[in-house]
């Protein structure tokens, strides 16, 4: 992305990011953007994926995602806070977007007790998608989450997911033939705190759309970088990963203590807490 088309579109996410509860038009980005309608909304989508509306749409589910866990605010003041007139449409699209009511997200303290996925259509296709993301020098130092889903945006179901140790290899297997974005996203569990702060450390990448026919067998590496202001915002709750890092511990240490005789069951019970296709 050229620098005037960077610095561009960074104007208009933090003017975006500054009005989250104004009645915001494409015109108005535009206009910080400091390009015609038509060209700014040309160069937005070239350089994030998405469009301007649907961008502002998950910067304010994201501010939503962060109230709720950071204030006492009631769901009714902080749908005004982001932008939305009505609590039942607010409440409704951050639903659907991060797979929970916004009272639930707040009750669990933004986390998933686990991560839904669209099945699929029967029967089920031979396709796979796979590969690896390697652990990169200065990479958040807590698990990956990976997924498949229907946009650019990290939202609502995806057809695919897992979560791997700090980097690693993946496949998810039997994927539904589609149109799909391969998403990943490591959070620094180090910081403590809780998820979706604005100063945690977060990587993400991306690739996509891949086509995935009946037979489709795709190899996609992925280099994570840190995440940059015209990364679009992972809606989607995640499970909480130090938890799973100590569930990986126990089990690690519960296969040690077996006995030998049992042993085995053991071992297919640590690869399947190991699969990271869902």
């Amino acid at each position: 992305m050229e620098d005037s088309t960077k610095r561009a579109v960074n104007r208009a996410i933090s003017t975006m990011r500054e009005n989250l509860g104004e009645p915001l038009t494409v015109d108005d980005m535009a206009r910080a953007a400091m390009f015609s309608k038509f060209h700014f909304t040309r160069i937005f989508q070239r350089a994030t994926g998405i469009s301007p509306g649907r961008f502002l749409s998950a910067l304010r589910l994201q501010r939503a995602k962060q109230l709720l866990i950071s204030t006492s605010l009631n769901v009714a003041d902080i749908s005004l806070r982001v932008g939305y007139n009505s609590v039942g449409t607010f409440s409704s699209r951050f639903t659907r977007s991060v797979g929970m009511s916004p009272t639930t997200y707040r009750r669990r303290a933004g986390y998933a007790p686990h991560i839904a996925t669209d099945a699929g259509p029967a029967p089920l296709s031979e396709a796979r998608v796979h590969g690896r993301i390697p652990t990169q020098p200065g990479q958040p130092n807590g698990q990956v989450f990976v997924g498949l889903f229907t946009d650019r945006i990290p939202e609502g179901r995806p057809v695919r997911c897992g979560v791997l140790p700090h980097g690693g290899y993946f496949h998810f297997g039997t994927v539904p033939p589609g149109t799909w974005y391969l998403l990943a996203q490591a959070v620094d569990t180090d910081a403590g705190g809780r998820p979706d702060e604005a100063n945690r450390p977060i990587a993400v990448a991306s690739e996509g759309p891949l086509t995935v026919t009946w037979n489709s067998d795709i190899q996609v590496d992925l280099d994570l970088q840190p995440i940059q202001s015209s990364d679009p915002p992972v809606l989607l709750a995640l499970m909480d990963s130090r938890k799973l890092a100590l569930a990986r511990v126990a089990a690690q240490q519960q296969a040690v203590e077996t006995p030998l005789s049992s042993a085995p069951v053991m071992i297919t019970k640590l690869r399947e807490s190991d699969r990271t296709a869902a």
